[in-house]
């Protein structure tokens, strides 16, 4: 559950927040839902900010925050016909109003006397982004509504990008070398939020808008949902056509089975139906979670699904040497943009699907993002056809490297084990070496990782440290200045702690997090090295998985070599900590706040190897909280449950004498 809190959070905030999903949406409904189903499972665990109980994202720091005083919230997904017929249940209600999902970005429009005077987006449901002047400069919002009632009035929408421009605007992007948007909700979004200096292109991007939502409507003498839309359109307000209202559920399947094809002549993108209760007399005793009303549930389709050939089957390598197989297609029109390439996950998914070269295949392109094969399309296959078909297999070698190819017990991939100097991984674990969690290098991201295993200045991790300043500049064309700054930091990066380099090795199923644990276990590189994988899997935490994911790095030979090459540049082999103390046995530590004398990861690598814990959420089970500067609400719900509180110089002299 913890590490769906996480997971969810994170890409919410990608989605809300940063308009750049790495996801699609039927992806992150599963994981929404699985936490879900968690929680009602084992309520004992939930936690009270869960993803599960907030609406949308935080407001920007580039815009005013607005409070909305009726707050904005979501709505529940349902996903088949038995879900909806428990929603139904649940209402024991009769009449209804089904309305396209508009894939836009919410906002709350108030009008004073007739006059726009301000407009807001949704975001966390409480406090949203002063948003006014933007949408000023959106055609489709009235700046005066027709026949207006005296007083305010706020109604509530979706700004939305339609797919004429979507598609228009993402060839002008490309044209520009310019990342292209992943659909066209982010396009919208991603356009409104623009700062003040550059929002001339909202009105470049051209954008719309569709209402659906009048606040306190019976105030103006409006008791139906079907009213409210009437009344919206009566005043001048955009409302989108593709509404009807159902008196049974069996008219609300018909609209929604309707719409599922239907949906395509639509010139905005849509993934769903929104099923709401007409009568509004009503929703005030129905109710409402803390992030959805019980009276409306929005029903997703499917991901959108095309059929088309298959020429060839293609294999990636990532950065653990995973070898992934990609479908070559014949260009098909999906989703509003061209696809050629589909993922195809596995050899176990190839074999099941018995996808063969030459087929008809289902793609699927879920909210525009990942393409992938659903199945082979049985119909088109000729008689007798599939027997003179060869069935796929994957490589014996590695495409780029010619190692062997092995593949782990109870594992669906395959790997090229030849972490070390495999080209095709060397890019990928460069990105991951310089990273953060890793060895923290800045100046080494994506591009330079791409340009530096082009060159063949590197063939191994270690290579980028013996690169001379004149090689730098040669690289990337970067100023002397520049050139000596980054050997400045790849010097830095060598005194980092022994968990950043077990981390930055990318051994497979290891993160920062494991790498802590096998660390305090073993203490210094030459004991890990010669763990045996039984040892590996007796540490709490680890498993049998990652034992012998690490036990298998380790043997082999060039990886070992690349060890010996970064002992010899002076590298923090480990040693510096050794358990000697017993003392935080089963304590649980949270941090909160930033410290000054080391980052939070290092000061949970202390805990654990004293034996302690670290979570990330406050509890009553918490032991301590270690507060450092501008902490946050973790430290306010501590207080709260009276758990103690420790500030920085506390907990360094708690651990000092239990470390050497």
């Amino acid at each position: 559950m913890n590490e769906l809190y996480k997971l969810v959070k994170y890409h919410a905030g990608l989605y809300y927040d940063k308009d750049s999903p790495e996801i699609s949406d039927a992806e992150y409904d599963s994981l929404v839902r699985e936490l879900k189903q968690l929680e009602n499972d084992y309520p004992q665990y939930a936690q009270n900010d869960s993803p599960t109980q907030t609406v949308g994202g935080e407001a920007s720091s580039l815009f005013a925050k607005v409070e909305h005083i009726t707050p904005m919230l979501s709505l529940d997904n349902v996903f088949t016909p038995e879900e909806l017929v428990n929603f139904f249940d649940r209402i024991n209600a009769e009449g209804f109003v089904c309305e396209m999902k508009i894939d836009g970005l919410a906002v709350s429009l108030i009008y004073e006397d007739g006059v726009f005077i301000r407009g807001a987006t949704r975001g966390n449901g409480r406090v949203g982004e002063d948003v006014t002047e933007n949408l000023m400069l959106v055609d489709s919002v009235p700046k005066r509504l027709i026949n207006a009632p005296k007083g305010r009035v706020e109604v509530r929408g979706e700004v939305l990008m339609t797919n004429e421009r979507f598609n228009a605007v993402n060839d002008m992007r490309e044209s520009k070398g310019e990342k292209l948007f992943a659909n066209p909700r982010n396009a919208a979004a991603g356009t409104l939020r623009q700062s003040a200096k550059n929002n001339h292109v909202i009105a470049e991007r051209g954008l719309d808008i569709f209402l659906y939502y009048l606040v306190d409507a019976e105030r103006f003498g409006i008791t139906t949902q079907e009213g409210a839309l009437m009344w919206l359109e009566s005043h001048g307000l955009p409302v989108q056509s593709a509404y009807k209202f159902c008196e049974t559920l069996g008219g609300v399947k018909d609209f929604i089975y309707h719409w599922q094809n239907e949906r395509y002549t639509l010139n905005y993108h849509t993934d769903g139906v929104v099923v709401k209760l007409n009568d509004l007399t009503q929703w005030h005793e129905i109710g409402a979670t803390s992030h959805a009303p019980r009276w409306a549930v929005a029903y997703k389709y499917p991901p959108e699904e095309a059929k088309t050939q298959l020429i060839n089957i293609e294999i990636s390598i990532g950065r653990t040497g995973v070898l992934t197989p990609v479908a070559i297609l014949e260009p098909v029109r999906l989703a509003g943009t061209q696809v050629s390439r589909a993922t195809l996950h596995n050899a176990d998914e190839i074999a099941r699907k018995d996808i063969r070269l030459g087929d008809v295949v289902r793609v699927r392109k879920a909210a525009e993002i990942i393409p992938e094969i659903v199945g082979v399309d049985d119909s088109s296959r000729i008689k007798g056809l599939k027997r003179i078909m060869t069935p796929f297999t994957m490589p014996g070698k590695c495409p780029a490297c010619d190692s062997e190819i092995v593949r782990i017990a109870d594992e669906a991939a395959y790997r090229c084990p030849n972490r070390a100097s495999c080209p095709a991984q060397l890019s990928e674990s460069l990105k991951y070496f310089a990273s953060r969690d890793g060895m923290n290098i800045k100046g080494i991201g994506r591009k330079l990782a791409e340009k530096l295993t082009a060159s063949g200045k590197i063939h191994i991790l270690s290579d980028i440290y013996t690169l001379t300043a004149e090689d730098w500049m040669t690289l990337d064309k970067i100023s002397t200045k520049s050139a000596n700054n980054l050997l400045a930091e790849l010097e830095s990066s060598k005194s980092r702690p022994f968990v950043n380099l077990i981390t930055a090795l990318g051994i497979p199923d290891t993160g920062k997090n494991t790498a802590g644990l096998i660390i305090s276990h073993f203490g210094n590189i030459d004991a890990l090295m010669n763990a045996t994988e039984e040892e590996l899997s007796r540490i709490d935490g680890v498993g049998e998985v990652i034992a012998r994911s690490v036990h298998e790095f380790f043997r082999n030979d060039n990886n070992r070599k690349m060890i010996e090459s970064f002992r010899a540049m002076g590298f923090n082999m480990g040693g510096e900590i050794v358990r000697v103390s017993n003392e935080l046995e089963g304590k649980i530590f949270v941090f909160t706040g930033t410290l000054s004398s080391m980052t939070r990861d290092e000061a949970g690598g202390v805990v654990k190897s004293l034996g302690g814990r670290v979570s990330s959420s406050v509890s009553k089970k918490t032991d301590y909280v270690v507060a450092g500067e501008s902490p946050g609400s973790k430290l306010t719900k501590a207080e709260s449950l009276g758990i103690m509180i420790l500030t920085e110089q506390e907990f360094l002299r708690m651990t000092e004498g239990l470390l050497h």
